[in-house]
């Protein structure tokens, strides 16, 4: 579900006019709804009361402050993959306590920040990093809490660059490999608690069998470690998909009551439906790491149409957003689906939605029936809220986009617009 909707034959975000939010603060623009991002999180977490169960919101998906804020006054926790991603729910009044650390290559510094802001837990990659992090709290004379990533090697069918819980991603250490390990770091490390166990094994999945299969797989190993280990929780990670095709549409409660879970690439409910009762004869503390379920379809960017360019092969619209702010497409191959925020035209073509960065990869749209688009209008660029202005970058030394927060019929500038003075901060003559 989402907030974004025609009224009057403009398109809003909750009951913004979003035609005088792209005057107001120019393009190209974030816009999120804040009621989506709160609906999905309570949706989620009372889908799951049968269970203890945590929310960790996966903070690489959409980091800007003001979100962070908006789920910690919710009463989520984190999940971050940096000292920057703890640094900023700090800043936006959470705590380390609130927060798992998960990710694959930790520095030192990054260690010793999360243990003295208190981290709940670390999610450990390897035997290597579990080593270090014993190493770390041994020379502070303290005691660190840790959770080993499995990977159960399931394929979650999905895009390659996004699975992660395959034998031949990076991710995790292997299933065959974690009991050993545990009766190791029991033994021999002796400045590490085993608070847990953790897994995940992707983004974007479209339908729930491979969260079962791992689950399944994954469960009698965190039976034995609660037995052995006393561990304290199990976490099964994130990856529930959204829709980007026909986005807009979907956003209507009859569209989805007429098409039922086959509305949706994985339903909320279905989702926990087929989950809690592998999960629940465990008597663990669960966690869950969703970021795109609750952002994704919360964010629309907003841009301008340019110019128009006719060619012989194809028709050409440039936009002033690119792939520097919004790279999904370009890197994931990812669909998005692209609407006018004015619906006035009756007429519609075959076009190719391209930006201004001098990169023939820099599109957001190829081939596409849409309607018909004029030099000066404004299209919204849906399902943008997750890995969106998060991936954004100054390639071409372009500037950063603004974001907006919209709450019912108020908004606020939650990042100001970059300048070129901000382009070269840090940098020496």
């Amino acid at each position: 579900m989402h907030d974004f909707h025609y009224h009057d034959g403009t398109l809003h975000c909750e009951g913004v006019n979003l035609a005088d939010l792209a005057i107001q603060h120019g393009t190209p623009l974030y816009v999120y709804s804040a009621n989506t991002i709160q609906d999905h999180y309570r949706r989620l977490s009372s889908a799951l009361n049968d269970l203890d169960h945590h929310i960790a919101f996966a903070v690489k998906a959409n980091s800007n402050l003001s979100i962070l804020k908006l789920l910690n006054d919710e009463g989520a926790d984190f999940d971050i993959v940096s000292g920057g991603e703890l640094f900023r729910v700090i800043k936006a009044g959470g705590t380390a306590e609130k927060c798992t650390f998960a990710g694959v290559g930790k520095t030192r510094e990054e260690i010793e920040y999360s243990l003295n802001e208190g981290i709940y837990c670390f999610n450990v990659e390897s035997e290597a990093e579990l080593r270090f992090i014993n190493q770390i709290s041994s020379e502070r004379n303290e005691i660190a809490p840790v959770a080993i990533r499995v990977n159960p090697n399931v394929d979650a069918k999905t895009h390659k660059y996004i699975s992660t819980g395959k034998s031949e991603n990076k991710f995790g250490i292997d299933f065959e490999f974690i009991e050993g390990l545990y009766e190791t770091a029991a033994k021999e490390l002796n400045n590490l608690e085993l608070r847990g166990l953790q897994m995940h094994i992707g983004s974007q999945l479209s339908e729930v069998k491979p969260f079962v299969e791992a689950v399944q797989r994954v469960a009698p190993l965190a039976k034995k470690l609660k037995q052995k280990h006393d561990i304290k929780f199990f976490s099964i990670g994130g990856g529930i998909g959204i829709v980007y095709e026909d986005a807009l549409a979907s956003g209507n409660e009859s569209w989805w009551k007429e098409r039922g879970t086959n509305g949706t690439p994985l339903t909320i409910e279905e989702y926990a439906s087929r989950l809690i009762p592998i999960l629940k004869p465990l008597e663990l503390k669960i966690m869950l790491e969703p970021g795109r379920l609750i952002v994704g379809n919360a964010g629309a960017l907003l841009s301008k149409i340019l110019y128009k360019k006719n060619g012989t092969a194809k028709t050409f619209a440039i936009a002033d957003a690119g792939m520097g702010d919004l790279i999904r497409p370009a890197l994931y191959q990812g669909h998005h689906e692209i609407v006018p925020i004015q619906n006035t035209s009756s007429q519609s073509e075959t076009i190719d939605i391209v930006g201004p960065i001098c990169e023939s990869g820099d599109f957001f749209a190829q081939d596409q029936e849409l309607p018909k688009l004029e030099e000066g209008e404004m299209i919204a660029i849906l399902s943008s809220g997750a890995y969106g202005f998060v991936m954004a970058s100054n390639y071409n030394s372009r500037t950063l986009p603004a974001e907006v927060l919209v709450s019912d019929k108020n908004h606020k500038l939650i990042r100001k617009r970059q300048t070129y003075e901000d382009l070269i901060n840090g940098e020496n003559l």
